[in-house]
């Protein structure tokens, strides 16, 4: 290399932004590898479960098939995983459940069906069929998968806590006071209940600490609350004439491009409850909302709620409104709380001491 090669400077930030350019694409091409592999590997599984189920109807070679099966293609292919008798059994079960499941699906339905199946890795289905009980259930994590990008370990838990069940379970008056198909979209965000299990809350805890402790694990609280929710304050001020009023949560939702006021209720749903909520999505339409944001919406999040005293509430409120409950899974003893000192207690005794 010359003398003069070697004295030539490349511009730090603009080769920085090169570098990160560069490594963008590579690793573009490495997922898109990726999935091309997994593809290819799900299209083998399937066609050999497809292979295992048509041969047991027509043969008699009893219930060892598929432990000869396992044995001779580990001999043929050593170096080739996933052979193991346990996991020739997974895939069989796996054919089997989709191949029936999706008998009575049109065939637009099915095509898309098999071809999200395809998109996520192996690991993904086997805790789909081992955890789903129907089509239904597994078809909405196979889509929450691939919309979310969860790994295994997330899409277990989403699972574990119910979250098929709890997917707009709300009520809400979405259906009659936002345009479609926008109120779908603000329906399926929502969840009954809402599982706050990463607390540690009294039985008789006030609003106040709840709202503290979901600002606190708010990261937490975030994924619970689900995709596309972004967090921008608490006790948010608005000013009305001469007075002056907070919501409890303020979020924006990216993907419904509009404003979401969370109000936090510790008791039983109240018919005023959904009045003054409207209050602040009135005022929040009115201050904050731009052209370009669609119609703000309400979440009241309540201990419990009686389902037709909802719907009532709802009925004639002008703004869109769901309300949904919340449960915890840890709770603390009353006496506790009682034990620990307040700030107020720590300053006065820091006070004598000086």
């Amino acid at each position: 290399m010359s003398e003069k090669m070697k004295n030539i400077q490349i511009p730090t930030q603009e080769y920085k932004e090169f570098i990160l350019e560069i490594k963008s694409k590579i690793q573009n091409a490495q997922i898109k590898a990726s999935i091309k592999v997994n593809e290819a590997l799900l299209q083998l599984y399937w066609e050999i479960g497809s292979a295992i189920v048509e041969k047991q109807k027509t043969s008699s070679w009893g219930d060892n098939f598929l432990e000869s099966i396992s044995r001779d293609l580990q001999k043929e292919f050593p170096s080739v995983k996933g052979f193991s008798y346990r996991n020739m059994r997974a895939i069989k079960q796996w054919y089997l459940f989709w191949q029936q499941a999706v008998a009575n699906l049109k065939s637009t339905q099915w095509q898309q069906a098999v071809a999200n199946i395809f998109l996520i890795p192996w690991g993904h289905n086997l805790a789909i069929l081992s955890k789903c009980k129907n089509i239904d259930e597994a078809l909405f994590y196979i889509n929450l998968t691939l919309e979310n990008n969860y790994s295994r370990a997330v899409l277990l838990k989403e699972i574990e806590k119910n979250l098929f069940e709890r997917k707009a379970k709300a009520i809400t008056n979405f259906e009659y006071k936002l345009p479609k198909p926008h109120s779908q979209l603000a329906i399926e965000t929502l969840k009954n209940p809402y599982n706050f299990d990463f607390l540690d809350l009294r039985i008789s805890h006030d609003e106040k600490e709840l709202e503290d402790a979901l600002v606190e694990n708010i990261t937490k609280f975030l994924l619970e609350l689900g995709a596309g929710f972004s967090y921008l304050g608490r006790q948010y001020k608005l000013k009305v004439a001469h007075d002056e009023f907070k919501i409890d949560l303020l979020f924006y939702h990216v993907k419904l491009h509009c404003y979401v006021v969370i109000e936090l209720k510790t008791i039983d749903f109240k018919p005023e409850f959904a009045g003054k909520l409207n209050f602040y999505i009135s005022a929040v339409d009115a201050q904050i909302k731009s052209k370009e944001d669609n119609p703000t919406i309400g979440i009241l999040i309540c201990k419990s709620k009686n389902d037709t005293v909802v719907e009532y509430s709802l009925k004639d409120i002008n703004k869109p409104i769901g309300v949904s409950e919340y449960e915890l899974t840890t709770i603390l003893p009353e006496n506790l709380k009682s034990s620990l000192p307040t700030i107020e207690e720590i300053e006065a005794e820091l006070g004598d001491i000086r």
